[in-house]
């Protein structure tokens, strides 16, 4: 990608996550997105096929970037794993907060956790047809985040051992 691509995504994207905060996605127009960015209305186009696409780019770069730490997703479920990931998420608290506002404020959870099953599944593809794996992985993945989600304001280390507990339990 050249450097006026990059650079005018960039401010795509930096004009989005400063109107998002102002309002919900559904009261930003392309139009007020473009001015709002500086550039025209068929620049945007050229990079993005609406508001919605350019959101679930956004979201979808942001947790990868998240998720990437995790080079054996599969020790997500013991103490350092959980701990590396209450803290990544924590790091960008407030652009997740601010890209998963909303009606997207769901959105978040299902793809952390679509993402990680894919990341473990190929390590451990005999995961992928087994339900029970599949039950605890996604009770797993969806408990830590609410947790997190519900007592991020507090001491997390009580999270954090909660959940290890969880896993250890479930084992």
């Amino acid at each position: 990608m050249d450097l006026r691509t990059e650079r005018t995504r960039k401010n795509i994207i930096n004009a989005f996550i400063e109107l998002r905060v102002e309002k919900p996605i559904e009261k930003i127009t392309v139009k007020e997105l473009s001015d709002h960015a500086y550039i025209n209305k068929a620049t945007f186009y050229r990079h993005y096929e609406d508001i919605y696409a350019l959101a679930e780019s956004i979201e979808n770069e942001l947790i990868q970037n998240c998720l990437d730490m995790l080079t054996e997703p599969i020790r997500l479920f013991e103490k350092d794993g959980v701990r590396l990931l209450v803290e990544t998420l924590s790091s960008q608290g407030e652009l997740f907060d601010i890209i998963f506002s909303g009606s997207r404020k769901d959105m978040a959870i299902h793809k952390i956790h679509d993402c990680l099953l894919e990341k473990i599944y190929i390590q451990h593809p005999e995961y992928r047809d087994d339900l029970e794996k599949k039950v605890m992985l996604s009770t797993l993945i969806y408990g830590m985040f609410q947790s997190y989600r519900m007592y991020k304001d507090v001491d997390y280390d009580i999270v954090i051992s909660s959940l290890v507990k969880l896993n250890s339990a479930l084992r």
